[in-house]
């Protein structure tokens, strides 16, 4: 019920004095209308008129959807003001200014609403669990209550930099093989919808017989020009229910995600990210003062992959029970030797999270590295589809003419 009554909470607008007597007006998140006046007279604001805004059905459809950038940007800003010294209200307040997106600054606005009326900062941000997970919740709590906030944000902010910027380097290595294949359908059925026809035409005035490769693209092309409605309803149709069945079966998704190491391509890229997640997760947690167990529990669903996020219970279950976490990645045989070797340099140094960030660092580049190397590899890879696709059509269509002009 607490997400539910956040997401509904209204806005009121409102027009006052504030304490140099310069007019002013604004708009303000609250659960009720006598909460909003108590807030703005505690920022010494003398309200002249203050009234709930009306909901327009229109801009909530086509309101912006908040995304992980966007808690990346807010958390960055509001780490950037707390290090600054400004107060956590008054950084609330900036932020939601300089933001672009309405949403993300209703958000922002509601959690300084709840700030202001004696909830704690993680306690406003557990109000809005579909955009800040336990991890950021637990991270911004154990900075609240060692009375180093403005530190413990510039960490998170730090996680969630590197962890978005992990993501944009896997989705640019997905992107530009999809782009160009889509691009590629989409060629080859104009072809087959609007040229091939013209050709057939052609050849029908030959009378002659067609050869084998020809006929074959002919009858394709009728088919596609007979039947394009039933294809594109397949085609709906088998993206819906992928979609569906990822969204709703976690035996789907495991499969996924065990397909996903597998792939002879792409595997290697996915189990490098989520070396570069686990450790970049367990060394902001651990620095942060969680407990290891605890902050073990928190890395496993950062892995974003089954595969790895039982095998980090696994370690946690073995962690628990006093043995060391480097003989515990060992018995999985999930992680690389240089990371198990790090961990047990760093258990021995006590530097646990410096060793565990160098790991991050180390196969974050490899990311990197990976998805520069993919993209090149593909480029002829793709080139080669391509000449397949709309040139074996080509050759389709002249192959007639050529054999006419050698019987001539």
């Amino acid at each position: 019920m607490a997400v539910k009554k956040a997401q509904m909470m209204p806005t009121f607008i409102y027009e006052g004095i504030d304490r140099k007597g310069a007019k002013l007006k604004g708009e303000l998140p609250a659960r009720n209308m006598a909460l909003a006046k108590v807030t703005l007279r505690k920022q010494g604001i003398t309200i002249k008129t203050i009234r709930q805004k009306k909901k327009n059905i229109l801009e909530g459809l086509m309101k912006k959807k908040v995304s992980t950038l966007d808690i990346t940007i807010f958390t960055r800003q509001l780490a950037t003001m707390m290090k600054a010294g400004v107060p956590l209200v008054q950084s609330f307040e900036i932020v939601a200014e300089g933001l672009e997106n309405p949403a993300m600054r209703e958000v922002v606005l509601g959690i300084k609403g709840e700030v202001e009326g004696g909830n704690t900062f993680a306690g406003a941000l557990r109000k809005y669990p579909q955009h800040f997970d336990n991890l950021f919740c637990s991270l911004v709590e154990s900075g609240e209550q060692s009375g180093a906030l403005e530190t413990m944000l510039d960490r998170v902010a730090i996680y969630k930099e590197k962890s978005e910027l992990l993501k944009q380097k896997i989705k640019k290595a997905m992107k530009y093989p999809a782009t160009v294949i889509v691009v590629a359908v989409i060629v080859t059925i104009i072809l087959m919808v609007k040229v091939v026809p013209v050709f057939e035409e052609l050849f029908t005035s030959f009378g002659a017989d067609l050869p084998a490769f020809t006929k074959m693209v002919v009858n394709m092309s009728q088919w596609t020009q007979k039947y394009w409605f039933v294809l594109i309803i397949v085609v709906g149709f088998a993206i819906a229910a992928f979609l569906e069945a990822k969204k709703r079966s976690k035996k789907f998704r495991d499969l996924l995600d065990k397909a996903a190491l597998r792939a002879p391509i792409f595997g290697d890229l996915v189990y490098k990210a989520i070396i570069a997640r686990y450790s970049r997760t367990l060394a902001t947690t651990f620095a942060a003062g969680v407990p290891l167990i605890d902050a073990l529990e928190s890395t496993a669903g950062a892995t974003n992959n089954v595969v790895y996020e039982e095998a980090v219970m696994k370690i946690r279950e073995d962690v628990a029970t006093g043995q060391q976490l480097q003989f515990a990645m060992r018995v999985t045989d999930k992680f690389p030797s240089m990371a198990v070797q790090m961990v047990a340099i760093g258990e021995e140094s006590g530097a646990l999270d410096a060793m565990l960030d160098k790991v991050a660092t180390h196969y974050e580049n490899e990311v990197d590295n990976a998805v520069d190397g993919l993209t090149s590899m593909m480029e002829p890879l793709i080139m080669a589809v391509l000449g397949i696709l709309v040139g074996g059509l080509v050759v389709a269509m002249y192959l007639p003419i050529f054999q006419m002009g050698s019987v001539v």
